[in-house]
């Protein structure tokens, strides 16, 4: 449906779940990409099962290797912030661990958007960031990772205004529950699952898939005057 030949992608967070997903669909659409994983093994997992695109590790808390990633790029079309984490199990109502959730989610978003500004300004090109439900609803359970994905939500708006007149289109979307790596302690418990999709006007949970034609069309042409909107793609939970 899109056509991203000669343009050049980066996705952090993009060794699994839902970047991995969009790796792969921008690979098939031409797209040369580039993911960054946090561990080691999941760049050898990474590079061994999936073709075409090249993976370099990268902490996105470290300022100093992000500078370099950015300064080894020629080009940047397209910037895609799906690095994220979540802490269970009350960690993080830990001041220390809340501020852990928050510089990964948040602060290493805004991170690779100001080092990758220039660029971007260049290319004319767009950033996508990975928001959630949780920039809506609050979460008893995980109030780092909801308050951090609340403010990805005004960082997103907040970008769009600043860098418009550089032609950068700043855009997320809010996934809902999507079967990941960091869903699946609710996937395994039958009760959440099933109260979850009967939440769900669509009755299922989504899969990392959903989130490929939304986000490419974000970055393509269709989507030229459209910044600062922050899309659900969530199978109607969020009207509910």
């Amino acid at each position: 449906m899109f056509d991203f030949q000669n343009r050049h992608v980066l996705i952090t967070g993009g060794t699994s779940g839902i970047g991995r997903a969009l790796a792969i669909a921008f690979r098939n659409a031409g797209a040369n990409v580039l993911v960054t994983g946090v561990r080691h093994d999941e760049i050898v997992a990474f590079s061994s099962q999936v073709s075409g695109i090249a993976a370099v590790l990268l902490d996105v808390r470290n300022d100093s290797d992000i500078v370099q990633l950015a300064a080894a790029q020629p080009r940047l079309d397209v910037l895609v912030n799906c690095a994220g984490m979540i802490l269970r199990n009350g960690a993080e109502f830990s001041v220390e661990r809340f501020a852990e959730v928050v510089d990964v989610n948040l602060t290493g978003t805004m991170r690779l958007c100001s080092a990758f500004h220039t660029h971007l300004a260049v290319s004319r090109g767009c950033i996508v960031n990975v928001a959630s439900m949780l920039s809506i609803f609050g979460s008893g359970f995980a109030p780092a990772y909801s308050s951090s994905k609340g403010a990805i939500a005004q960082l997103t708006k907040s970008l769009a205004i600043a860098w418009a007149p550089e032609g950068i289109r700043v855009n997320a979307v809010a996934p809902g529950w999507i079967e990941t790596a960091l869903t699946q302690p609710l996937q395994e418990n039958p009760a959440r699952r099933e109260a979850i999709t009967l939440r769900t006007p669509l009755g299922r949970w989504g899969k990392p898939e959903d989130l490929t034609g939304p986000v490419l069309f974000l970055c393509s042409p269709a989507a030229a005057f459209m910044t600062g909107v922050i899309m659900p793609v969530d199978g109607g939970y969020s009207v509910m």
